[in-house]
């Protein structure tokens, strides 16, 4: 397992959390950056908690990880919970990422959500209620 680089301040986890495996699509925003770059990308999630995920997933240009580190661009994620219709949409700020060897390999990031409506953090959370009741029944 790789180093972390972490911007955030020592773990204080408010959440619940949940190892799962839920496919991601995101794509990349900026207000201060060009990123020349409306792509959809997708990955996959394989932690889930209502205030953010660890999100497996490619980053076009290696040159923007700082600004991500920074939140100088963000992601704009949704998750295709099996349990919910529509996609859960939110806005995230990656907080922290595992170091890679090889660039084209996909990255490991936490993602916090900054703008997720209450709504879909509540289906977010009934998600891992139900899940871990089904796990503890098996």
């Amino acid at each position: 397992m790789g180093s972390t680089f972490n911007q955030m301040q020592p773990e204080r986890r408010q959440f619940v959390r949940l190892a799962t495996d839920i496919p991601v699509r995101y794509k990349f925003l900026s207000r201060v950056i060009d990123l020349g770059d409306e792509q959809i990308y997708e990955g996959r999630t394989t932690n889930l908690s209502a205030g953010g995920c660890l999100l497996v997933a490619k980053i076009p240009n290696m040159n923007w990880i700082p600004a991500l580190l920074m939140g100088k661009i963000l992601m704009g994620v949704n998750l295709l919970l099996p349990s919910v219709d529509e996609p859960i949409k939110a806005l995230c700020m990656p907080t922290w990422m595992e170091s890679f060897e090889e660039p084209s390999q996909p990255l490991t990031l936490g993602v916090t959500f900054n703008d997720l409506p209450k709504q879909h953090q509540d289906e977010i959370t009934r998600y891992i209620i139900r899940s871990q009741m089904t796990t503890t029944r098996a």
